[in-house]
């Protein structure tokens, strides 16, 4: 497989923790685990190096992962392997952590709803330990956007629902604007899905969060919005919904009520993931040149849908 030297140079870093007195002869390649453009994750044996985006902020990030070494997290955040050991190819700021065994994908029946339910509850009820940044969920967002437009210039029909779902959207969840309701100060992950939960130690030890680049303080709903847009849009079903709904309520999560209607929280978060999902969906098939496919066309079908509905019937229409 032919590597990037970002690639290259994580691999090697990953390997001389792995290997301290060793060289490379004989060993296995590093494995990429992922490379795009908010972040390149390589693997060597047990450790894996991750090359932040090249627009990150350093004082931000070194706060998450002051965050994810706390004590305070311990069975929670997965915590990196000490200090950041500096930067990767293009000046990238760099972080090392310990493996674990992730989500298996092709095994949905297998997806841990009930414990990502109950390490999330116990995120949000932390006290944050010192000052952190807000949590990135709608900057996310709005970067989503931007890259839609990017791929798709102007105005074409796929576009335009997606478009019309944004604008609908309260400014704060654009991240144009700081979240005016009380609830914006609890400990939140900022891009909660399965591939944010790994095995440590590996294979088959305790579930924990990953990948604090969008973590810090802000309104817990944000974290619930993922699984509550597909539900809503139809991509996951009404029983994995209510096994994570009910499982986060059990475990005392503050961002829905602990009993009656969650959607008066969860309306604008998902409304907003919703555009998020489908406007990533059409930026990746302008760049690969291709059709959306069921699932991406449900999330675009979602959009058309809340679009068309005034914003306090939106929730109403999801369930």
């Amino acid at each position: 497989m032919r590597t990037t030297s970002v690639v290259d140079e994580l691999g090697a870093l990953a390997h001389r923790l792995a290997h301290p007195a060793q060289t490379h002869r004989g060993c296995a390649p590093p494995e990429v685990l992922a490379d795009r453009p908010d972040g390149t994750v390589v693997r060597s044996g047990p450790v894996v190096a991750k090359a932040h985006a090249p627009d990150t902020d350093r004082a931000d990030l070194s706060a998450r992962l002051a965050l994810a070494a706390d004590p305070s997290m311990t069975g929670i955040l997965l915590p990196p392997l000490g200090a950041p050991p500096g930067l990767a190819a293009g000046r990238r700021a760099v972080s090392l952590w310990p493996y674990g065994t992730p989500v298996d994908p092709a095994d949905p029946a297998a997806a841990p709803w009930t414990p990502a339910a109950q390490l999330l509850a116990r995120l949000h009820r932390t006290a944050p330990p010192f000052p952190l940044p807000p949590m990135r969920g709608p900057a996310k967002a709005a970067r989503a956007v931007l890259r839609m437009r990017t791929a798709l210039p102007g105005t074409p029909p796929p576009v335009r629902p997606v478009l019309a779902a944004w604008r609908a959207l309260p400014a704060w969840a654009r991240g144009e604007a700081a979240n005016p309701a009380t609830r914006a100060g609890f400990l939140c992950h900022g891009d909660l899905h399965l591939g944010q939960f790994v095995r440590h130690p590996a294979p088959a030890g305790p579930w924990l969060l990953i990948d604090v680049d969008d973590a810090g303080t802000g309104d817990p709903a944000w974290d619930l919005a993922r699984p509550a847009a597909w539900y809503a849009a139809g991509v996951l079903p009404y029983e994995d919904w209510l096994l994570f709904l009910d499982a986060y309520r059990a475990a005392g999560g503050p961002a829905v009520p602990a009993d009656g209607d969650p959607w008066r929280a969860l309306d604008v978060p998902a409304r907003a993931l919703t555009v998020q999902t489908a406007a990533l969906a059409l930026a990746k098939c302008a760049a690969q040149e291709r059709d959306p496919d069921e699932l991406e066309l449900l999330m675009i079908e979602a959009c058309a849908r809340i679009a068309s509905l005034p914003p306090q019937l939106a929730a109403e229409d999801a369930t």
